[in-house]
């Protein structure tokens, strides 16, 4: 059937023209051996029955691995039996050792269910195991199941990141008997942990393997991947351990034909509705992969408009629709009651949707690795299939038109990720405190990475040190919940303004650019316009209405670089690979009709969006620009193209996606003094994709002429120089300027790297970002300017005659007058007690000082003081110590606590006794009890001026460190 299709297609008069290349890969035949130990009897005869009794080569070489405890990656091609790789070694060590546990971790939930079900199906034969086998544990498992699994751990616990991550990780001592006999940690899918999502990752398994060690376990890892290049550097980046490499298939593969189809004449989009129509006509089981959310609902949309009754077998499926709405989607695909699926990439990874026939991939994935994992999930059980690609008017996409047989002999690409992102890292090393104290000589605490954040984090509030400096404690109570592993910022929550149903959720980047008040969103093929976006709340209203246009945000943006960590000479220019702060602000939308009319703009308030990222950026030397304009060339658009053609191309070069970077072209850089082109990560704090742009700047900016002098149009198209997401409507945009620009460097002399100008490093940097991470300095207070501490301060406590009560509450201070003030005066090393008609005297001494110190004394002191006598005591130079201690631990602290901590010393009275004295006319007492507060407060000044810290004991009574700077203060 599948060839017959391919055949007609090829004859078909309106797509035959659109044919680039078709290739035919042959079927390929299993290859067996043997593992070097037997199993258990129970699997041998479990393997007997289910005919599986021989293991393919890689099979076999990986449990060996396993088996002599060593971690291993595999990284073979999509249906080459990976499960069996870890459930054979896990539920042999079942039988062997019931006691034994392993935790089994699926990025998604989907992929969980359908993998428990599988190692059900294989322990339906065996005898003996630990009661329960297996069970998962996630957001979806009710609170009753929880404490039972948690109480009574499963031989195999099934999870996923966010749930070790939130529910597991923080809640450790709950969990002893598991971690106790932990043995294996399988992870699935381990390709999938790149970019963001791996630098989190990272941290997460850092923090598993801390707390394996602490219950005295080390157990072994089995990773298992789609083909990449680097499995075994992802795997090691991953956890730091040695990892070995199975990345030989000795699976069979089918018969499978692989077809290029150019869309750019009838439209990419109506040629896979087209392609799907003949498909459904003939009964395939088809799969169609869009690269929207968009793209999925309009495609599903329109190609069920036009199936008839098979239109109600057609659905779309994308991340943000609920989940009992996926797996119902899932379910209708294996039965057979859906014959299409129009899915984003999240239908890409391994859930069994069945014995499918067709993969329609609606442009090019973004790399080789998504390419063929997207193709692996037809053809199984050895029936033959089909791949078609339909070229999009996008670079990467054009270019495999243009050279379709690269795409078979490119590598795939190598996954990245930055664990040592700042805001990631600085977030993990917070939760690692919660889980679990960090001690100075642990291994985790080692590195001088980690050490200079732990003094970061501590300096921030965010960290508490204990008393001798040893051992460092979390400040808050589960910071977990404030760190998403998805991104570095917070998501915002998408609502039917209707119903009042949350819809999905979205990143607050991607919210600011696709829910901003006036946005068209589609979600189910249903469409929606966002009434207003709360910054307050992250939540984006959205209601259902039928529109005849979408819409498409502008942007504005400026760069500024903070660091060079690296560069190197490239052709007749310089490349650049250094941190830099980008500032965005979505300024306005457009909106174009369904054929694409442009309607009008619509101009928008949002705050922009502040970030610190990695990037790489070459300059254009003023000889070239000066040469362009005497060509009467556009200088501004041939940088602006030639921005946009790199980024279009990188994603050959980086496992990433072009709306994972962010460019900006600038004809006169003020750090440059020369016109510069910027690619950066869009993750803010980089994900390491600049970073390996940069180790191949010579190919990308080859590869970048490359795409611009062989593209066939005249001024430019989304094949070359044209983005989807330009902020500016790509304009100005001169392909001809930027085939110039390239060609003039590349022929140009080498010269000498051009000077940066950066800011002094000794110059705060504030970073404003869509986190809930805020930013740090980038150098301790010690490695600033020197500390300049005021020699004429003063200390000063009040106290009333009357009680908040007898005045109408804390907000009326100013009525409870003065039974007496008491100032201490550094210069005259005395105190000095001040009645209430001594005021104006008061105020006049206070003036004389640099700094007038107190404890609440801006809430409190000063107000109370305002009703007595005609001054503003906010001009004063002010240290408010309990302001200052609020500010860091985000709670309020008495006097005596931080005395008796501190100093060894408390209060010997209270206010409330200090008003009773006041009644009874004993004012010598009040006086004492006032100037003994003075003595305590001038301690705590003179004690954090000299330390850096002050003593406090937290809530699990430890005595911790409290760092203040009153300079700051």
């Amino acid at each position: 059937m599948i060839d017959d299709y391919i055949s007609r297609l090829k004859n078909y008069p309106s797509l035959a023209p659109d044919l680039v290349h078709h290739a035919v890969l042959p079927a390929k035949n299993a290859i067996y051996a043997d593992p070097e130990r037997p199993w258990h009897p129970q699997i041998n005869a479990m393997l007997a029955t289910l005919k599986l009794d021989r293991l393919y080569t890689h099979q076999a070489r990986a449990v060996d691995l396993v088996r002599s405890g060593r971690h291993c990656v595999v990284a073979t091609p999509t249906a080459s039996g990976k499960t069996l790789i870890y459930a054979l070694p896990v539920l042999d060590t079942l039988l062997r050792k019931p006691q034994a546990r392993a935790l089994f971790l699926f990025p998604l939930k989907a992929l969980a269910q359908d993998q428990l079900k599988n190692l059900q199906n294989l322990a339906g034969h065996l005898m003996g195991l630990p009661h329960p086998l297996a069970a998962i544990y996630d957001g979806d498992t009710s609170s009753w199941h929880r404490a039972k699994i948690r109480n009574n751990p499963p031989g195999v616990l099934v999870t996923n990141p966010d749930m070790l991550h939130l529910g597991i990780l923080p809640h450790h001592t709950t969990w002893q008997t598991f971690f106790k006999n932990l043995d294996f940690v399988i992870v699935d899918e381990v390709h999938t942990y790149r970019g963001v999502m791996g630098s989190h990752m990272a941290w997460v398994f850092r923090r598993l393997l801390r707390i394996c060690a602490a219950y005295g376990k080390h157990p072994t890892f089995i990773f298992s991947s789609a083909t990449i290049a680097n499995p075994g550097e992802l795997a090691s980046a991953l956890t730091g351990l040695d990892v070995e490499v199975v990345d030989k298939s000795g699976g069979p593969s089918s018969k499978r034909h692989v077809v290029f189809l150019d869309g750019q004449s009838a439209g990419a989009s109506q040629t896979a509705i087209v392609l799907l129509q003949a498909a459904l006509a003939r009964q395939l089981r088809t799969l169609v992969f869009t690269q929207s959310r968009k793209m999925a609902e309009l495609i599903s949309v329109w190609a069920a408009q036009k199936a008839g009754k098979l239109g109600k077998r057609i659905s779309p499926y994308r991340a943000g629709y609920l989940p009992e709405e996926r797996r119902a989607i899932e379910a209708d695909l294996v039965s057979g009651r859906l014959l299409a699926v129009v899915s984003t990439s999240a239908l890409e990874l391994g859930i069994d949707i069945g014995s499918l026939d067709l993969c329609i991939l609606l442009g090019y994935p973004g790399s080789i690795m998504a390419t063929w994992q997207r193709a692996g999930r037809v053809g199984r059980a050895g029936k033959t299939s089909a791949v078609i690609l339909i070229g999009h008017e996008d670079a990467m996409d054009q270019y495999f038109m243009r050279h379709p047989e690269e795409f078979f002999s490119i590598p795939p690409e190598a996954a990245v990720i930055n664990p040592f992102n700042p805001f990631i890292m600085a977030s993990h090393i917070t939760c690692a405190a919660a889980d679990m104290p960090i001690a100075r000589d642990e291994p985790f605490a080692e590195s001088a990475r980690v050490q200079t954040t732990l003094q970061k984090l501590e300096r921030q509030g965010k960290l508490l040190c204990s008393e001798d400096g040893a051992t460092w404690y979390a400040a808050r109570k589960y910071p977990q919940r404030e760190v998403s592993l998805r991104g570095s910022g917070h998501g915002f929550s998408i609502v039917d303004a209707v119903s009042g149903e949350v819809m999905g959720q979205i990143d607050k980047m991607r919210a600011f650019h696709e829910t901003h008040p006036g946005a068209v969103y589609l979600h189910n093929t249903r469409t929606y316009v966002i009434e207003s976006l709360d910054l307050e709340t992250s939540t984006a209203f959205a209601t259902p209405r039928k529109v005849g246009f979408y819409t498409r945000p502008h942007t504005s943006k400026t760069t500024e670089i903070l660091q060079v960590r690296d560069r190197k000479s490239i052709w007749s220019t310089t490349l650049y690979l250094g941190r830099l702060r980008i500032t965005e602000q979505v300024t306005e939308y457009e909106k174009r009709s369904n054929n694409g009319t442009f309607l009008g703009t619509i101009p928008l308030d949002l705050p922009p969006l502040v970030f610190e990222t990695e990037g790489i950026w070459f300059d254009i030397p003023d000889r070239v620009r000066q040469s362009l304009e005497q060509d009467n060339l556009h200088f501004m658009g041939g940088i602006h193209a030639c921005e946009h053609a790199a980024i279009g191309i990188l994603p050959l070069l980086v496992l990433t996606d072009r709306n994972d970077l962010g460019g900006i072209s600038i004809p006169l850089h003020p750090q440059t003094n020369q016109a510069a082109v910027f690619i950066y990560d869009g993750t803010p704090g980089g994900a390491g994709l600049c970073r390996q742009a940069f180790d191949r700047g010579r190919e990308l900016l080859a590869r970048t002429l490359q795409v611009i002098e062989s593209c066939p149009c005249k001024t430019g198209c989304p094949a070359c120089v044209h983005s989807p997401k330009c902020g500016s409507g790509n304009r100005p945009i001169d392909k001809h300027a930027a085939l110039e620009i390239l060609k003039r460097l590349r022929r140009g002399p080498a010269r000498e790297p051009g000077k940066v100008n950066i800011l002094p490093q000794d110059q705060p940097v504030h970073v404003s970002m869509p986190s809930p991470h805020p930013s740090t300095d980038h150098q301790s207070p010690r490695e600033e300017s020197p500390r300049h501490h005021p020699v004429h301060y003063g200390v000063l406590d009040v106290e009333t005659r009357r009680s908040a009560q007898e005045v109408g509450g804390w907000n009326k201070a100013h009525k409870m007058g003065v039974s007496c003030v008491v100032v201490y005066d550094s210069l005259k090393k005395d105190y000095t007690a001040y009645l209430q008609e001594d005021m104006r005297s008061m105020v006049h001494h206070l003036q004389t000082m640099d700094l007038v110190v107190g404890f609440n004394i801006k809430r409190f002191d000063y107000k109370v003081l305002s009703g007595l006598v005609d001054f503003d005591f906010s001009g004063l130079p002010t240290l408010d110590i309990l302001e200052h201690v609020h500010r860091q631990l985000g709670y309020r602290l008495s006097l005596d606590h931080l005395a008796k901590a501190t100093l060894g010393e408390q209060k010997t009275a209270n206010g409330l006794l200090a008003l009773q004295w006041w009644k009874q006319g004993k004012l010598d007492r009040i006086i004492k009890y006032c100037t003994q507060d003075v003595a305590v407060t001038r301690g705590l000044y003179r004690y954090g001026r000299d330390n850096g810290y002050l003593l406090f004991t937290n809530k699990a009574r430890q005595t911790v460190r409290l760092p203040v700077d009153w300079n700051k203060a």
